[in-house]
């Protein structure tokens, strides 16, 4: 197939799980990507822009630099994403930097840049990252939850304010996937992470947590034209498990 002919994408965190599997189905698709992570020369795409986020003038300027490298920008997919564990009370002045700048400041900055250049070509669909936590919030994640929360508001302002020009705003909102980052995580709480991935599975009625490719389908739809009726929505992608 070729849904996304002769279009042009940029995604941040391409270097995750998620972010890889958006990649490649962008790819396959047919859209021309633009990567962005701290390290992407090992991603396949057309375009590579490798930074930190946590640099205002590297996210302000992200989607030009794809517009630069592309020739347009139709899709933005604001992808990256930090996870900081615990409650307000072990939460550090580093988590909360880090959390609050990749998690909302960066997306807010590429969204604020991106707009202006997809309403001059006639619009474009964005896609954000928000999580099942973002909509309702769960224990002992009080910085995960509040910066998710926060992009999933912006989400629906921005789809609203927006949608006049023809710019679909939208977020997924995934609850737990089998990527890298979640077995980091379950290795530094000394935590075998295929025993605890299969055992999490058992808590999700549809039987196991998301892959990453079942949430990068779900942001390729949102992206797509089948999606054009849909704007500011936040879909949750979650195998039926509520949080708590």
């Amino acid at each position: 197939m070729n849904y996304f002919r002769d279009k042009t994408a940029l995604v941040t965190g391409a270097a995750g799980g998620i972010g890889a599997a958006i990649v490649k189905q962008l790819r396959t698709e047919g859209a021309r990507v633009a990567v962005a992570d701290r390290e992407v020369a090992g991603i396949d795409a057309e375009a590579h822009l490798p930074g930190d986020l946590l640099e205002p003038a590297y996210a302000d300027g992200l989607p030009q630099a794809a517009f630069d490298a592309l020739g347009s920008l139709d899709i933005v997919v604001n992808n990256a994403g930090v996870i900081t564990r615990g409650s307000v009370i072990n939460t550090t002045d580093t988590d909360w930097a880090l959390s609050l700048g990749v998690n909302v400041e960066a997306p807010f900055r590429v969204c604020r840049a991106a707009i202006p250049i997809m309403a001059e070509r006639g619009g474009g669909a964005i896609v954000n990252v928000s999580s099942c936590w973002g909509v309702r919030p769960g224990p002992n994640h009080a910085i995960y939850c509040m910066t998710k929360a926060a992009i999933a508001s912006l989400t629906q302002c921005m789809g609203m304010d927006h949608a006049h020009q023809n710019i679909r705003v939208n977020a997924v909102c995934p609850n737990e996937v089998n990527t890298p980052m979640l077995r980091t995580g379950f290795i530094k709480r000394g935590f075998d992470p295929d025993t605890a991935v299969a055992e999490l599975g058992k808590t999700v009625p549809l039987g196991r947590i998301a892959e990453p490719e079942d949430i990068a389908e779900v942001i390729i739809f949102l992206a797509s034209d089948a999606a054009r009726y849909m704007c500011g929505a936040l879909v949750e992608v979650n195998g039926g498990k509520p949080v708590g």
